[in-house]
């Protein structure tokens, strides 16, 4: 996933030793003033150290577990509320086994509900067992039903796999102020096409990059959801855990056992030639190929009244940054996007990153943290 609070954690720190080292000290100080609680949340991401200095000036919110329906089970989540709320945003998880209490993910919100937002932040199961199988989207309607319970100004942000139920789930709340998608995806059939080939393209620019063995398991694992016969499933379930943790695990023995609906899924993991990608995706049974299409937010894009958010680091593996760049164009200009160069999904690059590539990636982040914290800002006027 592409964690914007590790992001901006990383790439501030690194603004903060780059301006130190050229002495733009006034620089630093005129940012603080135009950008105020901004500055000091991105400086608590930044530099974990200043959060004792910084913690007697904000007072530190309580985390309670909360419980809400979402059709027939029961969603758990952590609920962080300041003592002076003045709105609320909704954090949705990406796939991760840590779900709500991933480390850095807590932390973000418990830095936003100190700047005066209440924050929920639910567990989906889902996620967390990196699949993806629609019953998110019902899940999130539900968390942002709660939340507007709460709070009369209400934004919501996903992150990497969870951004996109995200953004679906928001179409059906035209008040919401601030949309974010943070490593988020546009459709999942070009998701398919990067992890297995490396290709993607954007604006008749074709791309192509080195992709990591580990992420197709991943992705076989958020396919299952999509696989109708049960038996296939469990079969695909053991195959991704068993390479997931050995990638050089032998699995003859269980692809003997699949049927024809697992066989087609795992071709499709397995293949590296990008001609052959479409045509495996439309193998797929005509349920898989409608939860593909019903789970790429691409069409509800222009639905969205509220500031939208797009962050994506340009050497992203797991989901690639021109996803980020169609999301952007289907908003009509109302996006305020940032590809990060210095950044790929989970952190930043290993190579050494010029001076100007980080303070633009560190401008980029400080106007994302303002942005985040103005979710009691009217919504935007409706399109059309």
């Amino acid at each position: 996933m592409l964690h914007s609070y590790t992001v901006a954690r990383l790439t501030v720190r690194r603004l903060a030793l780059a301006g130190a080292a050229a002495g733009v000290g006034l620089a630093v100080l005129a940012l603080a003033l135009r950008f105020g609680p901004a500055m000091t949340l991105a400086l608590s991401l930044a530099l974990p150290a200043t959060e004792p200095w910084l913690g007697p000036l904000l007072q530190d919110p309580a985390r309670e577990t909360v419980v809400f329906p979402a059709h027939d089970r029961q969603i758990t989540a952590d609920l962080y509320r300041p003592p002076r709320p003045r709105a609320a945003l909704l954090l949705v998880h990406g796939l991760s086994r840590a779900g709500r209490r991933q480390a850095e993910l807590a932390r973000l919100a418990r830095l936003l509900a100190r700047h005066g937002e209440i924050v929920l932040v639910p567990e989906f199961e889902g996620l967390t067992a990196f699949r993806l199988s629609g019953t998110e989207v019902e899940e999130i309607r539900a968390a942002l039903r709660y939340l507007t319970g709460l709070s009369r100004t209400v934004g919501i942000a996903g992150f990497s796999f969870g951004a996109g139920p995200a953004l679906i789930a928001a179409a059906d709340f035209p008040d919401l102020g601030l949309v974010g998608s943070f490593g988020g995806y546009a459709e999942l059939g070009d998701v398919i096409a990067y992890i297995t080939t490396g290709v993607h393209t954007f604006g008749g620019r074709r791309y192509v990059q080195r992709q990591e063995e580990y992420n197709r398991w991943k992705l076989l694992a958020l396919l299952v959801g999509f696989v109708d016969s049960g038996e296939d499933r469990d079969v695909l379930t053991a195959i991704a855990e068993r390479k997931l943790a050995n990638p050089v695990a032998g699995i003859g023995d269980l692809e003997a056992r699949l049927g024809r609906e697992g066989r087609v899924a795992l071709r499709l993991v397995l293949n590296r030639q990008e001609g052959a990608v479409r045509p495996l995706l439309a193998d797929l049974s005509p349920g898989a190929v409608r939860a593909l299409a019903l789970l790429s937010p691409l069409a509800v894009v222009p639905r969205l009244r509220g500031r939208l958010l797009l962050a994506h680091g340009a050497a992203d593996d797991s989901i690639p940054f021109t996803e980020s760049l169609r999301l952007a164009a289907a908003a009509g200009g109302r996006a305020r996007l940032a590809i990060l160069s210095t950044f790929h999904h989970t952190g930043p690059q290993p190579l050494r990153p010029s001076l100007r590539e980080r303070v633009e990636d560190g401008w980029n982040l400080l106007r994302l943290a303002d942005d985040l914290l103005r979710t009691d800002e009217r919504v935007a006027s409706p399109r059309g």
